[in-house]
């Protein structure tokens, strides 16, 4: 009896051991970091692998930005190098520039597009997810915002 309880104990124990990163170890982009630097963030929305898409104009036009994870606050998104960013428009399109190109998304977003076959995409007027909001069940699309259309701060996923 007493050799299974030590066994238990160390099988547990090496099990733990296995899991935890090693001291130094690079734990990898945040979340934050990946909205703001990622390949994804600002490639055809059709080929990212961002399922949230914010346009600046109407009907999914002018320039947008693809949206993978949560944001609290589209104007001060943090970064693992300790800053604060402002997230912006991607530059898209032939001819440049393209309308909203650089501008901040927030309180400049008109419309939204959730290619997610899952989850639901809220976009709320006020950072940290509260206010007014619209909310794109999966596979769904605005083409304008009703409820945030020039007045959107944070995005999330539920």
């Amino acid at each position: 009896m007493r050799k299974r309880f030590v066994g238990a104990v160390m099988a547990a124990l090496t099990l733990s051991l296995v899991a935890v990163a090693p001291a130094g170890a690079d734990p990898g982009p945040t979340p934050d970091d990946l909205n703001l630097y990622a390949e994804d963030a600002c490639m055809d929305p059709s080929q990212s692998g961002f399922l949230f898409h914010i346009y600046f104009n109407s009907g999914e036009g002018g320039s947008y930005r693809n949206i993978g994870y949560a944001v609290y606050d589209f104007d001060s998104v943090p970064s693992t190098d300790g800053n604060h960013y402002v997230l912006p428009f991607c530059k898209i399109g032939a001819s440049s520039p393209w309308p909203g190109y650089g501008q901040h998304i927030k309180n400049n977003a008109a419309s939204g597009d959730n290619t997610h076959p899952k989850y639901t995409a809220h976009v709320y007027s006020r950072s940290g997810y509260w206010g007014n909001q619209d909310v794109m069940w999966p596979m769904q699309h605005h083409d304008q915002f009703v409820n945030v259309y020039n007045d959107n701060a944070s995005f999330q996923w539920t």
